[in-house]
C-alpha cells in the first residue's frame, strides 16, 4: 500500500523485574536509519511496595536514548553521572568503548503508588565512534524544540528535521519526532525527512488510504520517507529514522558493534567484572546471559 513496506507490532519482552513493549529489532528490520532498538515501557502502574530497579548493566557502541511520558527515573553510571529524569526531557547516554549504569525509582518516590511509561531507544554510533569515551547528556524538556501548526503539536526531540535542530548531542544523521493531533489531520512530509523513516503509534490511530492502523504498531517506509497520512485526534505518534550505516551491526544483550570479538570481549569483561563500577550502586549488576 503506498509507501508502507512493513508494519511491525509490539511484542511483550522481559526485561528481568519488568515487561516492556519490544518494537526493534525486528527479524525483517533490524534497524531503521541508525535506530537499532526501541522498548515501549510501561505504562505500568507500580504499588507502594513496587519500584522500578533495573541494576547496573554494561553498554558499548551505541547511544542510549531513555524519553518518558510519566514517571520519574534516578539514572546513575560508571561516569559518577547521577540525574533524575521526567518526563519531556531526554537523557543520551553514549557508551563508546564501555559504560554502565542503573535507573531505578527515585527515592522520594519510594513508599508510594507512582507510574512509569516511556521508551528506551539504543542509536548505533558511526564506525569511528564506537571506541570513543563514554559521556552522558541531559536535556530538560523545556529545551526541546516545539511548535504548532494545523492542529497539531510537534516535539523534535533528537536529531535535525523539519526545519529544527533538538539540542540532543547526537552523532549521526537521525530524527525522532513527536506528533500531537488536536483534530483529524492530514500529514504530508513530502521530502523534509531522509535516509529511513518509520512511525511509531502510541495511541490514537493513523490513516492510510482505506487502512487504519492503531496503537502498539509501527509502520516502516518502503522508500526511505514518509509521505503523506491522517492522524485522527488525540492521536500521539512518533517519527524516526535518519542515515543508515554501511556496516552491519552485531547486537548481543547490550552490546552493540562491527566485531563479534569485540562483542566478546564485553561479554567476558563483564562476566569478570572489570568494567567500572557505578558510583552510590556497587553491590548490585545484573548477570551475563547464558
Amino acid at each position: 500500500m503506498s509507501n508502507i513496506d512493513l508494519i511491525i507490532e509490539e511484542r511483550p519482552a522481559d526485561i528481568g523485574d519488568f515487561l516492556v513493549g519490544r518494537l526493534l529489532p525486528f527479524r525483517k528490520k533490524r534497524h531503521v536509519g541508525p535506530f537499532v532498538f526501541i522498548d515501549h515501557m510501561g505504562p505500568a502502574e507500580l504499588s507502594e511496595n513496587e519500584n522500578l530497579d533495573v541494576p547496573p548493566h554494561p553498554h558499548i557502541g551505541l547511544s542510549t536514548l531513555t524519553f518518558l511520558f510519566e514517571g520519574n527515573i534516578v539514572h546513575r553510571d560508571s561516569l559518577g553521572t547521577e540525574m533524575e529524569i521526567k518526563p519531556g526531557a531526554v537523557n543520551w547516554m553514549t557508551a563508546g568503548k564501555g559504560i554502565v549504569h542503573s535507573e531505578r525509582t527515585p527515592d522520594h518516590q519510594r513508599g508510594q503508588k507512582k507510574k512509569v511509561h516511556g521508551l528506551q531507544i539504543w542509536v548505533a554510533l558511526p564506525k569511528e565512534l564506537e571506541q570513543c569515551e563514554p559521556t552522558f547528556s541531559h536535556t530538560e524538556a523545556k529545551d526541546i524544540p516545539a511548535w504548532s501548526g494545523d492542529a497539531v503539536d510537534y516535539k523534535l526531540i533528537a536529531g535535525e528535521a523539519l526545519g529544527e535542530k533538538s539540542p540532543v548531542p547526537v552523532h549521526s544523521d537521525l530524527y525522532f519526532i513527536e506528533i500531537k493531533a488536536k483534530e483529524d489531520t492530514e500529514i504530508n512530509l513530502g521530502d523534509q525527512l531522509y535516509g529511513e523513516s518509520a512511525l511509531y503509534i502510541l495511541e490514537g490511530n493513523v490513516n492510510k488510504r482505506e487502512h487504519t492502523f492503531g496503537p502498539k504498531q509501527i509502520l516502516v517506509a518502503k522508500q526511505g520517507s514518509l509521505c503523506s497520512f491522517t492522524i485522527e485526534k488525540g492521536s500521539t505518534v512518533y517519527i524516526f529514522g535518519g542515515i543508515p550505516f554501511p556496516e552491519e551491526r552485531y547486537i548481543h544483550w547490550n552490546f552493540v558493534s562491527l566485531s563479534k570479538a569485540t562483542i566478546e570481549k564485553a561479554r567476558e569483561d563483564w562476566q569478570h567484572q572489570r568494567f567500572d563500577k557505578v558510583p552510590g550502586d556497587e553491590d548490585d549488576f545484573v548477570p551475563l546471559p547464558d
